[in-house]
């Protein structure tokens, strides 16, 4: 949708922004983020041309955009600032309406003004206000969370394809903050718009973007999923920004593959139930994953239901039981648990996706995982 090719922005002998290319896919929320003076304001402002830059093109589209009447360009950008940006003069309906409304309403008839009223009252309700409540409030008549939210919804009239959002949430007390934060995601979900995000705030980051670009000094130094920048921070200012247990803010990106023991303990379904006995007594442990001959969980044999069996050379698979609780491995750790305490299991064995069991996750393993957020230095 968006695309970014070796763009350079010079202020006088100040290079800012130097030779950035990236791309933000169609209905992908992109976040920018960086500290103070990175050029990543600077980069969302080039989007709508309110900054053109020195050398280098933007395309929407495929289409270079500076080619595009400035006007019809920035119809098709909803633009949502950290300040609102409300005009203070103007209802809520008004501050709403101004955008789809410009150079038309005196023609636009009685029929139009209607369809404008019912738009007006559908972004109110959309952002959780009641157009029977705030339709006709000025802007001072609001708290800091409602004119943000009818700023968004001023950004949504026109029904733009692209959204840019300039640190929209930054100056909300926390509450009123994680609720947008919220309320934007379902948005998101159910819109699928093209938004471009910029923040300061790395939970924020976390917790609302398809892709996060981490810039310092007008570079990139980092676009990719959450789950990659958390896991994987391409240097070491990114790993520092980030910070080291920032992934705990996110659980839900800790997968099964992150946590799991690699050497499950595990036999052949062919196996007599004899070994199995013997495997379980050597390596001190009550149960005994079974495996087919490619290596396929097919189930578990526990020592307490075996130990008065007499005949000890029975094959594993006619005494096997069905797993109770099986993680894939890109299951998240909140899954693994919440599955584990309704069934009541111990352990989770790990399979990979033809069904192969690659590792195991037990209780003991959960519990140094989770604690290694407070100890480790």
């Amino acid at each position: 949708m968006i695309q970014f090719k070796n763009i350079v922005k010079k202020y006088k002998h100040q290079e800012v922004i130097n030779d950035v290319s990236f791309g933000v896919a169609e209905n992908e929320l992109a976040v920018l983020i960086g500290p103070s003076g990175c050029g990543k304001t600077t980069i969302l402002k080039m989007i709508n041309r309110l900054l053109q830059p020195t050398s280098g093109a933007i395309y929407i589209k495929g289409e270079d955009i500076k080619h595009k009447n400035v006007f019809q360009l920035r119809r098709n950008i909803g633009y949502v600032i950290q300040s609102v940006g409300l005009f203070p003069h103007l209802t809520v309906r008004e501050n709403i309406e101004i955008v789809p409304s410009l150079g038309s309403k005196a023609k636009m008839g009685k029929e139009g003004k209607k369809r404008l009223l019912q738009r007006s009252m559908e972004l109110l309700e959309m952002v959780s206000l009641r157009p029977d409540k705030f339709l006709d409030r000025y802007p001072v008549q609001l708290s800091g969370g409602q004119q943000q939210r009818v700023g968004v919804a001023r950004a949504f009239a026109c029904d733009p394809e692209i959204i840019l959002m300039d640190e929209p949430f930054s100056a909300l007390d926390p509450i009123n903050r994680e609720q947008l934060q919220d309320e934007l995601v379902q948005l998101q979900t159910k819109l699928k718009k093209t938004i471009v995000f910029v923040t300061h705030d790395m939970d924020e980051a976390i917790k609302l973007a398809n892709k996060i670009c981490i810039m310092n000094k007008g570079r990139i130094l980092q676009y990719d999923t959450p789950e990659m920048v958390l896991k994987n921070p391409a240097d070491d200012f990114v790993a520092k920004f980030v910070g080291k247990h920032r992934i705990w803010t996110a659980p839900d990106l800790i997968r099964a593959e992150d946590i799991m023991l690699g050497t499950p303990i595990a036999t052949r379904n062919d196996r007599s139930l004899l070994r199995c006995m013997e495997t379980m007594h050597s390596r001190n442990v009550d149960s005994i994953l079974i495996v087919d001959a490619a290596g396929r969980l097919e189930g578990v044999i526990y020592a307490e239901d075996i130990k008065d069996i007499p005949d000890y050379r029975i094959p594993a698979r006619e005494m096997m039981h069905g797993n109770k609780c099986v993680a894939g491995i890109q299951d998240s750790i909140l899954d693994i648990i919440r599955q584990m305490k309704e069934v009541k299991a111990s352990a989770a064995p790990v399979v990979d996706g033809d069904g192969k069991l690659v590792g195991i996750i037990t209780k003991s393993s959960l519990v140094t995982t989770l604690s290694s957020r407070y100890f480790e230095q």
